[in-house]
């Protein structure tokens, strides 16, 4: 069988109209939820590869969900096809979700360890909307249908490995049952590597081909962040302008998570974000990043411990803030 080519289409996704954003109820807001991409452990710096499909991190998820929740969090785990199809793992998450009525399971797509596999391994490739329309519907069948006969219903949240989505990805997840999508990474773009490009979105959620779209926080800090994406792309451009201007506190851009953003950084986004009227704040992180050594993030014990200061610290301060926590479920039925 011939392999198929994998052609980047470098989407630059639009901002949507104002009639498409979601009108979140008066009472709903200010809220948060903590997305997980629950997933295999692999070298972040390696070429992708088939057999890269251990799971042994998620030893350390129940005890992180449990001092997530004790916390006041709900969240959400995005499961890939590594997880969906190992029996401890399934074990592992069927006990936490059973113990935690706001904890849901979601789809997470990384098509270079989700069958079928028919497509040449490469970076294009591992943006799962560069993939034929066939094979993309494939695998995500293949992936839908594993998590739903391990966890007794179909996942209805989804989101793409590397953040590789497409319009045609979006009509697919419709068509199968899905109905909220958190695959856009505003304030970043992809196209270098064949995947898509998110500066001209914001942060607020709006519907997209029959979904809900509510994508990852990224926020934008220092006296010129009006001006946002656009200037930090030009500035990245220039060698060294991107630190000098997050030194001089004129520009930086904060992504909401523990992995790689240093807490002080975190806690002022959030009180912009919140300043600028956002309603929904989206945090994410990986879950091999409970387990030194498998991210950049987390090498060692000293990381590790910086990760759960900088959930410390941020959950107080949305606490003290009031900004509440909102599961799968309460953004579903908030959106309408």
């Amino acid at each position: 069988m011939t392999a198929p080519a994998i052609v980047p289409q470098r989407w630059r996704v639009p901002p949507p109209d104002a009639a498409a954003l979601v009108r979140w109820p008066a009472d709903f807001g200010p809220r948060y939820t903590i997305f997980v991409d629950t997933e295999e452990e692999f070298d972040w710096s390696a070429p992708f590869a088939r057999a890269a499909r251990d799971v042994t991190a998620l030893a350390a998820l129940p005890g992180a969900h449990r001092r997530l929740s004790d916390g006041g969090a709900a969240l959400t785990f995005f499961i890939d096809h590594p997880v969906a199809a190992d029996p401890a793992a399934v074990d592992l998450l069927r006990a936490v979700v059973a113990a935690d009525l706001r904890a849901a399971i979601g789809a997470q797509l990384h098509p270079w360890v989700n069958p079928p596999f028919e497509e040449p391994l490469s970076p294009a490739a591992s943006f799962a909307g560069n993939l034929p329309s066939a094979l993309l519907e494939a695998k995500l069948v293949a992936l839908t249908d594993t998590i739903a006969a391990r966890f007794g219903a179909r996942p209805i949240a989804f989101r793409a490995g590397r953040y590789g989505v497409s319009p045609e990805m979006l009509a697919l997840l419709a068509r199968h049952g899905y109905r909220l999508d958190s695959s856009m990474r505003p304030g970043f773009d992809y196209r270098a590597q064949g995947g898509p490009d998110f500066t001209l979105l914001g942060g607020a959620a709006w519907r997209e081909a029959g979904l809900v779209e509510l994508p990852l926080s990224t926020v934008f800090t220092g006296a010129l962040r009006r001006h946002g994406a656009r200037l930090h792309a030009r500035l990245g451009a220039i060698p060294r302008a991107l630190g000098i201007c997050a030194r001089a506190r004129l520009l930086s851009r904060v992504p909401l998570t523990p992995e790689g953003v240093p807490v002080a950084e975190a806690l002022e986004a959030i009180a912009v974000a919140l300043g600028e009227g956002a309603e929904v704040l989206n945090f994410a992180f990986h879950s091999p990043s409970l387990v030194p050594g498998n991210t950049p993030y987390v090498r060692d014990a000293a990381d590790l411990a910086l990760f759960w200061r900088w959930w410390d610290r941020v959950l107080g301060e949305l606490a003290r803030r009031g900004v509440g926590p909102a599961s799968l479920a309460d953004l579903l039925a908030a959106a309408g």
